[in-house]
């Protein structure tokens, strides 16, 4: 995902003259930012858009606010995302990858992680994970496994599944079974192929 690319699949978007001036101002006076995210979704929409798949039309204007930021940007993200309701912590989350900010922002995946909200749990899994260490990413994966996420949403899935991850579904599978309850499709389907060995244990371990 690329700022480009979001700006593209927002030109459909209402009101994007808003949008411009927004971008604008947040460049030139990075504390309005905390207002114009706020209204972005007033402004702009909360639709799904058709590209990127998975993206609303408000967190991409939201991410795309975050990105005008002259420089401290974690601080605002982290800032945005303590203060936002649960719309505006997604679309900080979303964002993250996007920012010049290295593993900063890692604490704001953790508190999401730790939540309740399925869609705060998704957002923490996309490609900002890489910097989340192998151990939490693990038990988020198998949050997601009982909270019903579902994995396709878990970025980079296959390349970090491991040994390990595996012993834990296993471990999952076997107490969801004895309650006479199904493991998810998508959760059997990855157990199946770490079962066949095409991942060590320790891989990627943090």
């Amino acid at each position: 995902m690329t700022p480009d690319r979001l700006r593209a699949a927002l030109r459909g978007a209402p009101d994007p003259q808003w949008l411009d001036a927004a971008l604008r101002r947040v460049a030139t006076e990075p504390t309005a930012i905390a207002r114009l995210f706020a209204t972005a979704a007033r402004r702009c929409g909360r639709g799904p858009l058709p590209d990127p798949p998975g993206w609303t039309v408000d967190e991409a204007a939201r991410a795309l606010l975050l990105t005008a930021l002259p420089a401290d940007h974690a601080a605002v993200a982290d800032s945005l995302y303590q203060h936002g309701d649960a719309a505006e912590k997604r679309a900080v989350l979303r964002a993250l990858p996007l920012l010049p900010i290295g593993a900063a922002c890692v604490p704001l995946l953790h508190d999401a992680i730790r939540t309740n909200d399925t869609r705060l749990v998704a957002a923490a899994l996309g490609p900002y994970a890489r910097h989340l260490e192998q151990p939490a990413w693990r038990q988020a994966v198998l949050k997601c496994v009982f909270t019903g996420v579902p994995l396709a949403d878990v970025d980079d899935l296959h390349g970090r599944a491991d040994g390990e991850l595996a012993a834990m579904l296993a471990a999952f599978a076997a107490e969801r079974n004895a309650a006479g309850r199904t493991m998810p499709a998508d959760a059997t389907a990855l157990l199946d192929r770490l079962g066949a060995g095409s991942h060590p244990t320790t891989a990627r371990e943090a």
